[in-house]
């Protein structure tokens, strides 16, 4: 019963070439092609790419396509690292497509353009939304429209060499203070060995963004969490300086200094391969992990907590969304109502090692593994692990990666201080906020 209801409070309180191709045979503006009583076909691109993911995902259209003979679905697959941007060319453009996967970073901009077609009257005949869990429609949903259907929740936990940990006799951190020390300590260069997974490229500000969230842990705002409850930015705060000064620390101490320019194939690349001790990482990586490593040599630990002893953990995640201007709208939702009905969510799920959305998923024996069980353990404890739903309504949020990189980068090399990066940093979101009211 006690694991039981863990799963629920898990599922409860948590997401190139050939498209060049596919691009340019869609230069139209129109809808997909199919005329009344013809067959329609469906375009539909893909954000979270990955080889073994499309197929999967392939897989899971042959089967509605069989189910639905009068259906074809054209996937587009660019590159990961392209795909968003190659979403919002075909966007502006007006170019064909019907279904695309949105993102909890991307959702806020593509419905102020008008890009998005709300889901909410679609889903009041769609009887496995009242299977969904909370947190699943809270991660879709952006001022009372639901925009897109979740297919997979992220949650962030630390994963660590329990052998290189023993051989130093260590404990697992429980704060970010003990997981700088214990990078520090694990680091020898001397071996190739590093205590800390560092991501100074593409991505990079998703740790210090959570360090100083965590270090203004009471005055956040839940509801604006980049803000505090004076109004002010998290970033404008002495205990800001004093969370960005231990993340410097963390890279010029304990982490591989070409890390700087590190993403996140270059970031579990570096764990499984034996250079780093210490990765921060949502449940994707769980493949890479168990394929490349020994699983006996893994731990997991729940997310570090800051100086109030508690930690805020966001989920995120993505999902199936219909364009504004999509001809084949009813077609588009029977498509993603099948790829995101329980049985094919679920499947999905164990595939790409993703949080599964419905309520049913968190029964089954897979997602009752050593790898999953510390998001059970954190879910188990939601007053001590806070859960915080990713601030997305800002149009800025798309672009905050890249001027956390590129600012990051010139403090990590030393060309600005900690103080005159958090001043930028705080600028944008003020910037960001004043917008909004206009």
């Amino acid at each position: 019963m006690v694991a039981k209801r863990n799963n629920k409070m898990l599922f409860g309180a948590t997401a190139g070439i050939l498209f060049l191709g596919v691009l340019a045979g869609c230069g139209d503006n129109g809808g997909s092609s199919g005329g009344s009583g013809g067959k329609v076909t469906l375009r539909m691109i893909e954000s979270l790419t990955s080889p073994a993911r499309t197929t999967v995902l392939n897989e899971m259209i042959s089967k509605f396509e069989a189910a639905n003979p009068n259906i074809k679905v054209e996937l587009i697959s660019p590159p990961f690292d392209q795909a968003d941007n190659k979403i919002k060319t075909i966007l502006g453009a007006k170019q064909t497509l019907d279904v695309l996967e949105v993102r909890d970073l991307t959702v806020s901009e593509f419905s102020n353009n008008g890009y998005l077609e709300p889901l909410n009257d679609y889903v009041k005949n769609w009887p496995d939304y009242a299977t969904e869990v909370d947190v699943a429609k809270s991660v879709a949903t952006l001022n009372d429209k639901l925009y897109f259907i979740t297919n997979g929740m992220y949650q962030r936990q630390m994963f660590y060499r329990k052998d290189w940990f023993q051989e130093k006799g260590i404990p697992a951190p429980t704060n970010y203070q003990e997981m700088v020390d214990a990078a520090i300590k694990l680091t020898d260069p001397s071996k190739n060995r590093y205590g800390f997974s560092f991501r100074g490229g593409a991505g990079a500000n998703g740790v210090p963004d959570t360090i100083i969230m965590n270090y203004n842990f009471d005055n956040i705002d839940h509801d604006d969490s980049t803000f505090l409850k004076d109004g002010k930015t998290m970033y404008s705060t002495p205990e800001a300086k004093q969370a960005l000064e231990l993340y410097v620390k963390l890279y010029k101490e304990g982490s591989p200094k070409d890390s700087i320019n590190w993403g996140y194939q270059e970031q579990v690349q570096a764990f499984t391969s034996g250079v780093t001790g210490i990765l921060l990482q949502d449940p994707d990586a769980i493949p890479a992990l168990m394929e490349k490593m020994d699983v006996n040599t893994i731990g997991t630990a729940p997310m570090p907590k800051g100086p109030s002893g508690k930690a805020f953990t966001a989920t995120g995640g993505g999902g199936w969304g219909i364009t504004s201007y999509s001809k084949h709208k009813d077609e588009a939702f029977k498509l993603i109502a099948f790829l995101s009905s329980p049985e094919q969510n679920t499947y999905f799920a164990k595939k790409t090692a993703l949080i599964p959305i419905h309520k049913s998923a968190s029964e089954d024996p897979f997602f009752q593994t050593d790898m999953y069980k510390t998001l059970l353990l954190m879910a188990s404890k939601p007053d001590e692990f806070v859960n915080l739903k990713a601030n997305t309504k800002y149009p800025g949020t798309s672009q905050w990666g890249q001027v956390a990189m590129e600012s990051g980068q010139s403090l990590l090399l030393g060309n600005v201080s900690v103080d005159d990066t958090l001043k930028k940093w705080d600028q944008f979101w003020a910037d960001q906020r004043a917008n909004l009211n206009k």
